[in-house]
C-alpha cells in the first residue's frame, strides 16, 4: 500500500505530505482546489509521461516520493528482482524529479533508474483509473486481454503453450521468407558467405592464440629487460657476491646449534629449506639464460599474423572466439542456401506440423476463454444488478480469426441496456453513467489482484440510488484493496475509512495547496456542502449525518 507522499513544487503545490491508510480514503473539495493534480503527482510516480509545466512557476524542479509497504508475495518482489533492486523489510521508496527543462530523474530504494524501469515497477503497485479508463474499455483490442486475466488461473498456462508453439512457428516460416527471396538476393548472399568462409577457414585461427601472440612479442619486444634481469638475479645468487655461500654458512652454524639444543633444529631446516630451494631457482634462472635469444624474424611473423587476425576481428567479431562462432554460423547458413530446395521442403513439412500444433493450442486456448467468458459474464450480471443495472445483458462475442500471437480469438464485450434492445458492442451503446458501473463492477471482480487502486471522478453522470449502489462497491473494494478516490458525490464520501479536504489559499500573492484530514464533524460538515452548495443548512446536515451513519452501519456488518 501506499503509505506516504511527499510533493514539492508540482502545480500549485508548494509543499504537501500525505500519510495514506488502509481503506477507502476519500479526497474532496472544490473544483481547482489541486484533487486531481494529487493524482497527476501519483501517476507520474509510478512512471507516467512527465512536463516541465508541471513544474512551480519560479522553481527549479518538482519534487515526488513515495513510500510503499508491501508484502513478500505482491508481485513487485519479483519484478524488482528481475530489474535487480533490492527491497529489505517490505518497503519500498519511490522517487521522481522533473526539472523546468523538462528532464526526469527516476529512483527506487535510492538506485537511479530509468523510466521504463519505474514504469514496470510502478504498474505493480498502483492501479489508477480516470475517465481515460472508460475509453480502455470502449477499446475492443483490450476486451480480450482483459477476459485473459479474469481467467488467469487456467488460461496463463495454456496461453504460455500457445506463445511456445507459435514463437517456434513464427521462427520456421522467418527461415522459409529468408530462403525463397529473390534469385539475384540469394545468389549475391551465396557469393558472400562463401568468401567469409574462405577468409575465415585459409587463417587456419585457433583458440586463444592471439593472446598467446600477444604474449610471445611482449617477451621478444622486452628482450634486454628480460636477459638484463635474469642475468642480475642469477649473479645476486651464484656470481661473485656468491649470495648462496652465505645462506650456506648460516645453514652450518645453526646446524651446529641445533647439535647442542634440539630447540634450534626447526630454525636450521627453515634455512636449509631455503639454501636448496634457492639454489634450485639459480639452476631455472641459468637455464633460462641459456635458452633466451633475440630473433628479429619471429617478431616479424608475430606481428604480421596480429595484424591478419585484428582485420579478422573488425569483420567478423571481437576475439577469436567469437570470430570461429560466426564461422560456424555462416556455414550452417552456406550450407541451407546450396541446397535451399531441400532445405525448405524440410521447413515446409516441419511449418506443418507446427502450424497444426499450435491450432490445436489455440483451440484448446478458445476452450478456456469460452469456459470463463460464462463466469465473467455471471460475474458482471451480478455486479450489475447491485449498481441498478439488472435489466441490462452483457455478453462475451468469442469468433474465430485468423492465427495471432494471442491465439484465434477475436473477443469482444457487446451489451444491451434496454428489454428488447439487440446485443450491440459496448463502444456503441453505454453512456457515460452506464460506463462508469460497467467499468465499477470490473474492478469489484478483479480487485483482489492488486495492491492500490486510485478513482479519478469514475462516479461521474451519475446520482440518488444508484450513487449509493456505487459507493458501496468503491468500499468492498477497498476491503480487499486500498482505494484512494476522488469524489464529489457525498454518499461515496460518506463510506470513507479516511477523508482528506484538498483546498487552497492565496499566500503573499501566490496559490497553494493545503490538505487535511477531517474528523468526524468537520465529514458532516463537509459532505453538507457537498449536498447543498456553498450554504450549509440544518437540513443538509442532518442529511449528511444520516449518510455517514448509513454509511457506518454498511460497513460493520
Amino acid at each position: 500500500m501506499l503509505q506516504e507522499l511527499t510533493i514539492r513544487n508540482f502545480a500549485i503545490i508548494d509543499e504537501i505530505s500525505i500519510t495514506f491508510s488502509e481503506g477507502l480514503t476519500v479526497l474532496t473539495g472544490e473544483t481547482g482546489a489541486g484533487k486531481s493534480i494529487i493524482i497527476d503527482a501519483v501517476h507520474l510516480l509510478v512512471g507516467g509521461r512527465g512536463s516541465s509545466e508541471y513544474v512551480r512557476h519560479g522553481a527549479s524542479k518538482a519534487e515526488i516520493e513515495g513510500l510503499f509497504f508491501i508484502s513478500e508475495q505482491h508481485p513487485c518482489f519479483e519484478k524488482a528482482h528481475e530489474l535487480g533492486i533490492e527491497i529489505e523489510d517490505g518497503m519500498l521508496i519511490l522517487r521522481r524529479d522533473i526539472s523546468n527543462s523538462g528532464k526526469s530523474i527516476c529512483r527506487i530504494n535510492g538506485k537511479l533508474v530509468t523510466l521504463a524501469i519505474l514504469r514496470k515497477l510502478g504498474s505493480t503497485l498502483i492501479d489508477i483509473h480516470g475517465q481515460h479508463e472508460h475509453q480502455e474499455l470502449m477499446n475492443e483490442t483490450m476486451h480480450l486481454f482483459l477476459l485473459d486475466d479474469f481467467g488467469s488461473e487456467e488460461i496463463d498456462e495454456q496461453l504460455a503453450d500457445y506463445h511456445q508453439k507459435y514463437n517456434v512457428l513464427s521462427e520456421t516460416e522467418k527461415k522459409i521468407r529468408e530462403l525463397s527471396k529473390n534469385e539475384q538476393q540469394i545468389a549475391q548472399r551465396l557469393d558472400l558467405l562463401q568468401f567469409q568462409v574462405q577468409e575465415i577457414e585459409n587463417a587456419q585461427l585457433s583458440l586463444n592464440e592471439d593472446q598467446m601472440l600477444e604474449e610471445e612479442k611482449t617477451r621478444l619486444v622486452n628482450y634486454e629487460k628480460l636477459f638484463e634481469s635474469l642475468k642480475e638475479g642469477y649473479e645476486n645468487l651464484q656470481n661473485e657476491r656468491k649470495g648462496l655461500d652465505y645462506v650456506s654458512q648460516a645453514m652450518s652454524v645453526l646446524e651446529t646449534a641445533a647439535d647442542v639444543d634440539p630447540r634450534y633444529k626447526e630454525l636450521y631446516e627453515s634455512v636449509s629449506n631455503s639454501y636448496y630451494m634457492l639454489e634450485d631457482t639459480a639452476r631455472s634462472i641459468r637455464n633460462e639464460l641459456e635458452i633466451l635469444e633475440f630473433d628479429p624474424q619471429r617478431l616479424n611473423e608475430i606481428e604480421l599474423r596480429l595484424n591478419e587476425i585484428n582485420q579478422l576481428k573488425r569483420k567478423y567479431g571481437p576475439t577469436v572466439e567469437e570470430i570461429l562462432a560466426y564461422l560456424a554460423k555462416i556455414k550452417e547458413e552456406l550450407e541451407s542456401m546450396i541446397h535451399r530446395d531441400s532445405t525448405v521442403e524440410q521447413l515446409q513439412k516441419e511449418q506443418s506440423i507446427q502450424m497444426k500444433e499450435a491450432k490445436e493450442a489455440g483451440k484448446r486456448l478458445s476452450r478456456l476463454r469460452k469456459k470463463w467468458a460464462k463466469k465473467l459474464i455471471n460475474a458482471i450480471h451480478q455486479e450489475l444488478k447491485v449498481l441498478y443495472m439488472d435489466k441490462t445483458v452483457f455478453d462475451v462475442s468469442i469468433k474465430e480469426q485468423e492465427m495471432t500471437p494471442d491465439g484465434l480469438d477475436l473477443v469482444q464485450f457487446y451489451l444491451s441496456t434496454n428489454p428488447g434492445e439487440p446485443l450491440k458492442p459496448l463502444s456503441k451503446v453505454a453512456s457515460g453513467g452506464e460506463l462508469s458501473r460497467i467499468m465499477l463492477a470490473l474492478k469489484t471482480i478483479f480487485s483482489k489482484r492488486v495492491t492500490s487502486v486510485i478513482f479519478d471522478e469514475v462516479d461521474t453522470g451519475v446520482s440518488g440510488r444508484v450513487a449509493q449502489a456505487m459507493a458501496e462497491k468503491i468500499h468492498q473494494i477497498s476491503v480487499h484493496s486500498q482505494v484512494l478516490c476522488i469524489s464529489h458525490l457525498p454518499q461515496v464520501a460518506a463510506m470513507a475509512d479516511t477523508h482528506l479536504l484538498i483546498s487552497k489559499n492565496i499566500t503573499e500573492g501566490r496559490t497553494r495547496t493545503v490538505i487535511r484530514s477531517l474528523n468526524k464533524t468537520e465529514k458532516i460538515n463537509e459532505i453538507g456542502r457537498m449536498i447543498s452548495g456553498t450554504e450549509i443548512t440544518p437540513i443538509t446536515k442532518k442529511h449528511a449525518k444520516e449518510l455517514v451513519e448509513i454509511a457506518y452501519t454498511l460497513k460493520t456488518k
